[in-house]
């Protein structure tokens, strides 16, 4: 019996994540999002066709597990759930990640221009 070919997701990761671009539309926009790291997530909800929804809060797992762990433990449930998905919510922290890229933009500039 062939296995079965996971179909092609109908939104890419921008689409998934409209509110995350109209918080810092300058420098996020057009932007592809796949290897963000796990570690600017504050948390994931899986929403299955049954209505039951998979709560995973990341800013409280990094307390205890490493990254990889949480990327893996996160990868592992979109692949064995993939059939069921309705749909998944991201929320970042963007105000993490907003203070890092400027302070490592910042960092660059003054290298880059002494």
């Amino acid at each position: 019996m062939p296995k079965k070919v996971p179909r092609k997701p109908k939104y890419t990761w921008v689409t998934l994540t409209k509110d995350f671009i109209q918080e810092w539309p300058e420098v996020l926009d057009g932007i592809n999002f796949n290897n963000l790291p796990i570690f600017y997530v504050r948390w994931i909800n899986i929403r299955l066709k049954n209505n039951v929804t998979l709560h995973y809060d990341i800013e409280k797992e990094l307390k205890m597990k490493p990254r990889s762990k949480i990327a893996k433990m996160i990868t592992q449930a979109l692949h064995s759930h993939y059939a069921n998905i309705k749909n998944v919510n991201i929320k970042f922290n963007i105000p993490k990640l907003k203070k890092d890229i400027e302070e490592r933009t910042s960092n660059f500039l003054k290298k880059s221009f002494i």
